[in-house]
């Protein structure tokens, strides 16, 4: 499989255009499409990888395991952290990011699952 196959399989199963994935990663709208025949640079596919939530190895076909094996992955806590949130490649306000903390308190507490 190619890197554009691998790049289009996980596109779709993550909901994304190719179109979305170009301009979330900073690329023209239609350079994934490119390759399919010319593989792209490596800071390319690092930030390919890391827009799809997948690892470059896996992009490049050399493992089927689409997550890193990064060992240095930790937990954000949304309140604490100064991370910026984007959906589709546009920055989210610090009220919808408030408004995500709020929704997901709800849902923990009608399922019971506050601590």
């Amino acid at each position: 499989m190619t890197v554009y196959e691998r790049i289009k399989e996980i596109s779709k199963a993550r909901g994304m255009s190719l179109q979305s994935v170009a301009k979330s990663a900073g690329l023209s709208q239609n350079m994934i499409y490119q390759y399919k025949t010319v593989n792209p640079k490596t800071e390319t596919l690092r930030t390919l990888a890391d827009v799809l939530g997948v690892s470059v190895d896996y992009l490049l076909g050399n493992t089927d395991e689409m997550h890193s094996n990064k060992k240095d992955d930790k937990t954000v806590d949304l309140e604490q952290d100064t991370t910026i949130l984007a959906l589709d490649g546009i920055e989210l306000s610090d009220d919808y990011k408030q408004f995500i903390i709020d929704q997901v308190r709800s849902l923990r507490k009608l399922r019971g699952d506050d601590e």
